[in-house]
């Protein structure tokens, strides 16, 4: 947990600084517009049209990244910053799942080898170390198996079994908080479009008038923060399946070496105990 709040601490640091970012961009932006009125002013119409997509030509250079940071800004921090928030414990997670899963990750092919050569030479204590010394669910399922070499097949068994469903609880713990933030940002998402709705509403009401310039404040609000929620909860999903793939690979690797396990150790019996 120490590890998931530090990676926590770095991502909220991280967004806050892009936003002070984007709003320390946005002053020189504002100082070439300023600069660049007064020769509008003096030129035809049809430089004016021009000088006026000049701006826009900016924004496109600027690229997809200063756009987000600018609509973000536009779609009202306090509606903004709870799908940003999802995101940023929801990346956590699965920033926490990854490292894990990659460390879970070894070359079981050498790995089950290893373990079939000590056997074959009858040194039992040698792959059991050979077992601990190793990281991963398949070498603590070797380890639990070898464990109970003495006791018979059947123990041996039962025993694979039972601490390869441990390991596959291991494998997918938090995955239910990830599923969680990919659908609670969409719902986020929706609470500023509802409220930017009223807003909307509340001006019509107060101005007696349903113009687009009345309504355009609260029907921004709304659309910028349903697509950022949407966004959010689309990243997640990437990370997710990413996810659910290399547990899927884990667990695959845990049945087909615990049979190899299995095989192993009735070569054994036949071998030594008999």
């Amino acid at each position: 947990m120490k590890k998931l709040f530090a990676i926590v601490a770095v991502m909220g640091a991280l967004t806050f600084g892009s936003i002070q970012l984007a709003q320390a961009q946005d002053a020189p932006a504002a100082e070439q517009t300023e600069q660049a009125a007064p020769a509008a002013e003096e030129a035809a119409p049809a430089v004016e049209e021009a000088a006026a997509e000049a701006p826009a030509a900016e924004e496109v250079e600027g690229g997809i990244h200063k756009t987000l940071k600018i609509k973000f800004i536009e779609g009202d921090a306090a509606f903004m910053s709870l799908p940003a928030i999802a995101l940023v414990i929801g990346l956590a997670f699965c920033i926490e799942r990854i490292i894990y899963l990659s460390l879970a990750e070894i070359n079981t092919k050498k790995f089950v080898e290893s373990i079939e050569a000590a056997l074959e030479k009858g040194d039992v204590e040698g792959a059991k170390n050979i077992a601990r010394n190793t990281r991963g669910p398949v070498a603590s399922i070797y380890y639990q198996g070898l464990m109970r070499l003495d006791q018979g097949i059947d123990v041996v068994e039962k025993s694979v079994v039972s601490y390869g469903g441990v390991q596959a609880g291991y494998l997918e713990k938090g995955c239910s908080w990830i599923t969680l933030f990919i659908a609670l940002a969409p719902s986020l998402g929706f609470i500023g479009t509802v409220v930017g709705m009223v807003m909307a509403f509340d001006k019509i009401q107060q101005v007696g008038d349903i113009s687009p310039t009345v309504v355009a404040g609260g029907m921004k609000v709304a659309l910028i923060t349903t697509i950022f929620g949407l966004i959010v909860a689309i990243v997640l999903q990437i990370f997710y399946n990413y996810i659910l793939s290399k547990i899927e690979a884990l667990t695959s690797e845990m049945e087909d070496t615990s049979v190899t396990l299995l095989d192993l150790v009735i070569k054994y019996d036949l071998k030594y105990k008999k």
